[in-house]
């Protein structure tokens, strides 16, 4: 909105050269996390009054450690802030006319809604479980797929115009039309090594990641600080990415697709690191407010569209690992429980307590340590996700 507010006015006064700088991205990047900062934490305290206000505490599980019982009544959904400075500022400072910004707005809204009704079900419903798996798991795939199949023919175009024809074409083919090499799955390490994956390939893969990522920062999102510092740092990483495939000089000197358009989501990037920053304020422990499923399927619904979007999904398993390993556990843990309970009449854990954090927790580390720890491994991630745009 700045931009073109800032053009107006240059055309108007073309002496005002100042405002030139409006469109510089970078600027506009460091704005966008400034004011998503400013915003979380000016909106803070009264978001935390409100829903204490409203009793939205937080329900703990009668099967949850002993150590988290104290967070019961802990004032939850304050994914809201996080969303609503990421909105706002993303609204103020990035191009109106870019497609890629207003598809990640969509995907990240509608799974903050999907969040938002499992919220208010444990909240208003007094019914610690939320929704049922199979409805939130629907609603999660509606959003998936039709963020998937738009993706497909987005990425492979430079406009929504080519993007219809190019649909309409695959359907003239009958689904057979292949994709340009720039929407191959990309494998990092290598400078040539990639792998097409044609329409519905592209769409299955693009639904898993977006919905996988998802679940996976909302099972993160155990502990105070947990989920939220993880997803601040991968998502500053991807705007990185979105910077360098979105610039045509430095796609070809990195290697890397040149999709355009796809450096304007470095101003969403930087959105969502200042509200994350911000909301870390009110989050760290011991917690004043818990982001909920508002905040954590929302923000794995982002990452997973960006990195789809630049063509960095298996980076984002990099970066993301901590959010990998998290719902990994689960998988494991469930499924052997399961199998073991099939084959010998009685289930049997590998973990103390799924997800992950959990285990450490019952293995005696502190909450503090689980956490400080976690981001330590995601920093690391992030430096090696971020040496992949070099080291080929």
């Amino acid at each position: 909105m700045l931009l073109s507010l800032a053009s107006w006015l240059q055309g108007l006064h073309p002496e005002w050269g100042f405002l030139r700088v409006f469109q510089y991205l970078t600027f506009r990047s460091v704005m966008a996390a400034m004011t998503a900062l400013l915003i979380g934490l000016l909106l803070g305290p009264w978001v935390i009054r409100k829903l204490t206000e409203l009793k939205i505490g937080q329900p703990i599980r009668e099967y949850a450690m002993a150590s988290h019982l104290s967070k019961r009544g802990t004032p939850t959904m304050g994914g809201a802030l996080i969303l609503l400075a990421i909105g706002l500022s993303t609204l103020l400072w990035f191009d109106w006319s870019n497609r890629f910004v207003w598809i990640v707005m969509i995907v990240t809204t509608g799974f903050g809604l999907v969040g938002w009704r499992d919220d208010w079900r444990k909240v208003v419903n007094k019914d610690p479980e939320g929704m049922p798996s199979r409805e939130k798991y629907f609603w999660q795939s509606v959003i998936g797929l039709i963020a998937a199949i738009y993706l497909a023919f987005s990425v492979s175009e430079t406009n929504n115009l080519r993007v219809v024809e190019l649909f309409f074409r695959w359907i003239a083919s009958g689904f057979s039309n292949d994709l340009p090499p720039k929407a191959d799955l990309i494998v990092p390490f290598f400078k040539t090594v990639s792998y097409p994956l044609g329409v519905w390939g592209f769409m299955l893969l693009t639904y898993i990641v977006i919905v996988g990522t998802s679940n996976a920062v909302n099972l993160t999102d155990g502990l105070d600080g947990l989920a939220i510092m993880p997803a601040v740092m991968v998502s500053a990483s991807l705007g990185i990415f979105c910077y360098v495939t979105g610039n045509a000089v430095f796609a070809k000197y990195l290697l890397l697709p040149h999709i355009p358009g796809a450096g304007e989501l470095l101003v969403f990037c930087a959105a969502m690191a200042g509200a994350g920053l911000a909301f870390l304020w009110f989050n760290a422990y011991p917690a004043q407010v818990f982001m909920g499923d508002v905040g954590a399927l929302a923000l794995g619904g982002a990452l997973g569209t960006i990195a789809v979007i630049v063509r960095q999904e298996i980076v984002l398993s990099i970066m993301g690992g901590v959010f990998v390993l998290e719902a990994l556990s689960v998988m494991v843990q469930v499924g052997y429980f399961k199998y073991t309970k099939k084959k010998y009449g009685e289930g049997r854990r590998i973990l103390l307590m799924a997800p992950l954090h959990h285990h450490f927790e019952k293995s005696g580390w502190k909450e503090t340590q689980v956490v400080v720890r976690f981001w330590i491994i995601t920093m690391l991630l992030c430096l090696v996700g971020l040496s992949t745009l070099k080291l080929r």
